[in-house]
């Protein structure tokens, strides 16, 4: 539609929203924020740590020690199971405050029209029918319709992984086959004004914003095992099989073949199936992990779980068609052949290769 029918369908106008307006607007469409699904407790982060298969081995390993007349063992297995499984958590729980911290450096400010004037206010106030005001080097933080603009130029990367501006007009569009992220004449959140001004009624804000979308997609999937994480519960499952069948073979040659009683023979096939608990290999795989996710802050990447940090070292294939928007968000060209020349691109420009004959 026109540019001028914009204001009266979202009941705004020029001179923007008066202030009742957007405080009735705001209690009706709610913040302009993203909702995040209900993160887990930490009570229950904590225990996650000493529950899961090898911990749960571990812990069985310490009652067989008591029960097998060796507490001293039994307390070491324990010991090492309860400093592991702290250890964890608070690797995690450190990870976890570091993306927090992120978070709040999202762009937390607007500049729109109201009761006549430009205001500058907090970008969780924006509501359906705001007029933004767009100049080079703002952030956007809700979905607008441009009405007006001057060589408006918009980096939408977050949204389509494109490294270039995408210019915005205000133009009605006639192709209505475009999907929204394609319109030339709508801005969305999470993007930013690389350059030119513009004006643009707010119609979405929050989660019904392109971004909101996205960040649902991304909370509503379920959180699957790492492949270290299948790994490990695989090793669990083999290392219990083991000692529970070598356990019971030696209870039955300790009967049958050397006569002693019954109480001594599950004795001694309690300790063979101690002696098969592997009480190093949680600290040992938990001290490995801890050192890559270190390795990775310092290069600046943030690690939630430590199960994750090998994730990417299982990774086989990766199909890609922008390797240069992934790793730096820029696309470079490398070589060029004009006017019967191969020309290579360095950063100091272009040098000439070669010149074919013709």
């Amino acid at each position: 539609m026109p540019s001028d029918t914009v204001y009266t369908l979202l009941g705004s106008s020029p001179e923007g929203l008066t202030t009742d307006d957007a405080t009735r607007r705001l209690v009706q469409y709610g913040r302009n924020t993203l909702r995040e699904e209900r993160a887990t407790s930490l009570v229950v982060q904590f225990a996650a740590n000493f529950t899961h298969l090898m911990a749960l081995l571990l812990w069985i390993g310490g009652v067989i020690g008591f029960v097998a007349r060796m507490p001293q063992l039994g307390i070491a297995i324990w010991t090492v199971n309860l400093i592991n499984g702290l250890f964890s958590f608070w690797q995690e729980y450190k990870a976890e405050k570091a993306i927090a911290a992120l978070r709040r450096l999202l762009p937390t400010y607007a500049r729109v029209v109201r009761d006549g004037s430009e205001q500058r206010i907090s970008s969780e106030q924006l509501v359906p029918g705001d007029v933004l005001l767009l100049s080079e080097g703002d952030h956007i933080s809700a979905d607008a319709r441009v009405v007006t603009e001057a060589t408006l130029r918009v980096d939408q990367s977050t949204l389509s992984g494109e490294s270039y501006p995408v210019r915005k007009t205000a133009a009605a569009v006639t192709n209505n086959t475009r999907v929204r992220p394609e319109l030339p004449n709508v801005v969305f959140a999470g993007t930013s004004v690389t350059a030119g001004t513009g004006k643009a009624v707010v119609f979405a804000t929050g989660m019904e914003t392109e971004f909101g979308k996205i960040a649902h997609l991304t909370q509503s999937m379920k959180e699957g095992l790492s492949p270290l994480q299948q790994e490990m519960i695989r090793t669990t499952q083999t290392v219990t099989m083991i000692a529970i069948s070598v356990g019971v073979l030696f209870f039955v040659l300790a009967v049958v073949f050397t006569g002693v009683t019954l109480t001594e023979s599950i004795i001694f096939a309690m300790g063979m199936i101690v002696a098969f608990v592997p009480e190093g290999m949680a600290p040992t795989v938990t001290l490995a992990l801890a050192m890559g996710t270190q390795r990775m802050a310092r290069r600046h990447a943030l690690i939630k779980r430590l199960s994750a940090v090998e994730t990417l070292g299982c990774t086989s294939v990766i199909c890609t068609d922008k390797t240069g928007t992934l790793t730096q968000n820029e696309m470079t060209v490398r070589s060029l052949w004009v006017a019967g020349r191969d020309l290579t691109v360095t950063r100091r420009g272009i040098r000439s290769r070669r010149t074919h004959l013709r």
